[in-house]
């Protein structure tokens, strides 16, 4: 006897997850979790506040870009749910009308709790460099610790770690330093 066919998750089972949970389709897996912890959700809700009034409203800094909270990202056969990304304007001129994005955004915000971790670190980063997302940064509250990476030739290099209270001064929002202790919730 053969192996059974195994359908690829569709948009159908992803409406079906209840909406206490967050859910993707990654690789035609659909994959579900639980919404944040609270050092996670104050981590995530922390970077919005430092780069949003900057850099999407251009409150004190140069504008020109959308800061979103965990929008909804149609890449590809791939739905995936950041918990931050930002578009710069120049790129994605306006909003789009549906309840999702198909425009890859420009800087993805991934904060790692240890039921995303495996797929932030993985299958996740590998698609949004596969879409050829430009900057991508995972928060690490646990550990106090922030990576970025930029994509450089298709591939992630590490362009800058920082941790505890460091100042952050990294592409693409190097215009306008924060200190990192403002994601603890310590």
């Amino acid at each position: 006897m053969g192996q059974p066919v195994i359908e690829p998750a569709t948009y159908e089972d992803l409406k079906k997850v209840p909406p206490h949970m967050v859910a993707e389709i990654i690789n035609g897996t659909l994959i579900t979790h639980p919404r944040p912890a609270p050092k996670h959700a104050m981590a995530s809700s922390a970077m919005g506040y430092k780069v949003g009034p900057p850099f999407h409203y251009g409150d004190g800094g140069p504008g020109g870009w959308w800061i979103l909270d965990e929008p909804e990202l149609h890449l590809g056969d791939h739905v995936l749910v950041p918990d931050l990304a930002g578009w710069r304007r120049e790129n994605m001129p306006k909003l789009p009308e549906t309840a999702f994005f198909e425009t890859p955004p420009d800087w993805i915000c991934e904060v790692i709790s240890p039921s995303t971790a495996r797929y932030d670190r993985g299958e996740k980063r590998d698609i949004y460099a596969a879409h050829k997302i430009l900057h991508l940064w995972l928060i690490e509250p646990d550990r106090r610790v922030l990576e970025a990476f930029e994509l450089q030739n298709g591939k992630w290099t590490l362009i800058a770690t920082r941790a505890n209270n460091d100042e952050i001064t990294i592409a693409p929002f190097a215009e306008v330093p924060f200190s990192l202790g403002a994601l603890w919730a310590d």
